[in-house]
């Protein structure tokens, strides 16, 4: 592609108006993440999973809304700022109201299942991620110009703005009667999350003039990193290319290389249990042996 086309297209991209396709794309991705949340959460508990929407419209409801403005929920009790400030966006209430509606209550179900067929899957999942990087940029500008000098605080809620689905949904789960704390993203952080850190860092490192590059090209690429992982997730099953290098991490900073040096030159001590394995065996034989004698 010649250098200035892509830099048309690439400032194009930065100027993207979220409403109203990215929203509706993330807004149906959340609602759908909600109803397939349910199947083996009320499993667990017991529960019937298809009455669930039924009996409980509420809590359906409360719990795909908290989805779908997690990020700025999250983000506003952080800084300090109202949390019911997203919901006074009457327009976008509605809109997320009609899409939890008609993912749940359409009928023949044919919404959930269209979105679910994998084409169109993987062009809300598109919509979606360019929509996280709006997000993960804004809420880098918006922090920096409230705390310009706290580097850590930026950086969060940054990812928190990107990810805030995943930061909320212990107590997303909570409204629907869950209550899951080991399914925790500060224990169990997913790709996402990591990749919103990467992001907001670039971000962060762009509004500090580290990176000696047109903002039009650091936001297009930063797109083209959360689709490209997005769709490699979906179609090559690639979960989280992190992994091998915070294995590395781990090994070199974080005492895994010198745990297994401990192991190679002084062997983990037998169990009593075992011993007294070994010593029931080695009884067992003998007799064996004596009779065969």
């Amino acid at each position: 592609m010649d250098p200035q086309t892509f830099m048309d297209v690439a400032t194009v991209v930065t100027k993207l108006k979220m409403y109203p396709y990215f929203d509706v794309a993330h807004m149906l991705l959340c609602c759908m993440a909600v109803r397939d949340d349910i199947v083996p959460q009320a499993q667990a508990a017991g529960a019937q999973v298809v009455s669930f929407q039924r009996k409980h419209p509420l809590s359906s409801w409360l719990s795909s809304m908290l989805v779908c403005f997690a990020g700025s929920i999250v983000a506003n009790l952080l800084l300090g700022e109202p949390v019911i400030t997203p919901f006074k966006d009457q327009r976008a209430l509605v809109t997320a109201t009609m899409v939890w509606y008609i993912v749940n209550y359409c009928p023949f179900d044919l919404v959930y299942k269209i979105a679910r067929f994998l084409p169109f899957k993987l062009m809300l999942c598109m919509l979606k991620e360019v929509q996280r990087a709006h997000k993960v940029y804004h809420g880098v500008i918006h922090t920096a110009k409230l705390y310009p000098n706290a580097y850590f605080v930026i950086v969060l809620i940054g990812t928190v703005k990107g990810n805030g689905s995943g930061i909320i949904k212990n107590f997303e789960r909570l409204v629907r009667g869950i209550w899951t704390p080991g399914s925790s993203e500060v224990l169990q952080p997913t790709f996402v999350t990591k990749a919103c850190v990467v992001a907001s860092i670039i971000f962060l490192c762009e509004r500090l003039n580290l990176i000696a590059v047109p903002h039009a090209l650091i936001y297009f690429g930063v797109v083209i990193f959360f689709v490209y992982f997005k769709l490699s997730s979906i179609l090559l099953g690639i979960v989280d290319p992190f992994v091998p290098l915070e294995n590395l991490f781990c090994a070199i900073f974080m005492g895994g290389m010198w745990d297994a040096m401990r192991r190679a030159v002084k062997p983990e001590p037998v169990k009593e249990e075992e011993k007294d394995g070994h010593l029931r065996n080695d009884v067992i034989k003998s007799k064996d042996e004596k009779k065969k004698d």
